[in-house]
C-alpha cells in the first residue's frame, strides 16, 4: 500500500502551515512551525516571491492531500467521485475525506495524528459495526459505529489519545462514548462544522483539476 514515508515536518515546513501531521509534536515546542523555520530547500528565499494562480492552487490541493495523508492518485480518483456526486464538488470533496475510516478514528480521538489512526485501522484494532475493517479508506456511513476491538482496549497508544477528548471536545457529526472505547458517526458533516479546515479553500482544488 503506497504511503509517504519521508520526513514529516517538512511538509509542514514546505506549506508554512501546521498540518498537524504528528500529534503531540504539533503542539511542542518542537514544532517547526512554532519556532518559525523557513520552508525547506538551499535557498527558500528565492522561492519566495510573489506565487502564480497555478502555484497558489497546487499549493491549496497538496496542503489538503498531506493532512488527510494521501498520495496523488487516490486523492485524485476522490475528487473524480465528488465532482460526479450532486451539489458543491469542494464541499462533496471535504465530506468524502471525513468520510475515510482512517479519519473518523482519529476524529474519535483514538489516535492523535491520522497517521497514528491509519497504523491502528490496519493493525486490526478497530471494529465497524461489530467486524473488523483494516481499510483505513474504507468509507463510514451515517449510523455506523466504531469501536476499539476488546483485546486492543489496554493499548497505551489508544489510552493516550482519548485524554485529548476532555481537552478538545469533539466535533459535531461524531459522538463518543470514553469508556465503551465506542463512537457512532451520527452524520454527513457540513462544510462550517470542519472548523480545523476553515482555512483551507476546496474550491482552488477544483479550478487547479479543471485545468
Amino acid at each position: 500500500m503506497a504511503r509517504y514515508t519521508g520526513p514529516v515536518c517538512r511538509l509542514c515546513r514546505t506549506e508554512q502551515k501546521k498540518l498537524c501531521l504528528k500529534g503531540d509534536r504539533c503542539n511542542s515546542d518542537k514544532c517547526p512551525i512554532n519556532k518559525k523555520r523557513g520552508a525547506p530547500g538551499k535557498d527558500p528565499k528565492a522561492r519566495a516571491g510573489k506565487k502564480s494562480e497555478y502555484g497558489i492552487q497546487l499549493r491549496e490541493k497538496q496542503k489538503i492531500k498531506r493532512i488527510y495523508g494521501m498520495l496523488e492518485k487516490q486523492f485524485h480518483l476522490t475528487f473524480e467521485r465528488a465532482q460526479r456526486m450532486s451539489g458543491v464538488t469542494g464541499e462533496n470533496l471535504i465530506r468524502l475525506l471525513e468520510c475515510r475510516l482512517d479519519n473518523v478514528v482519529y476524529r474519535l480521538h483514538f489516535a492523535t495524528s491520522r497517521t497514528q489512526a491509519r497504523q491502528i485501522v490496519l493493525h486490526g484494532h478497530i471494529l465497524v459495526n461489530g467486524k473488523v475493517v483494516n481499510i483505513p479508506s474504507y468509507e463510514v456511513k451515517p449510523g455506523d459505529t466504531i469501536e476499539v476491538k476488546e483485546s486492543s482496549k489496554k493499548l497505551t497508544v489508544i489510552l493516550d489519545a482519548l485524554k485529548e477528548v476532555s481537552k478538545s471536545g469533539n466535533m459535531p457529526w461524531v459522538n463518543i462514548d470514553v469508556d465503551a472505547m465506542k463512537g457512532t458517526f451520527s452524520a454527513y458533516p457540513r462544510r462550517e462544522e470542519v472548523t480545523d479546515l476553515v482555512d483551507i479553500k476546496e474550491q482552488l482544488v477544483v479550478e487547479l483539476y479543471s485545468k
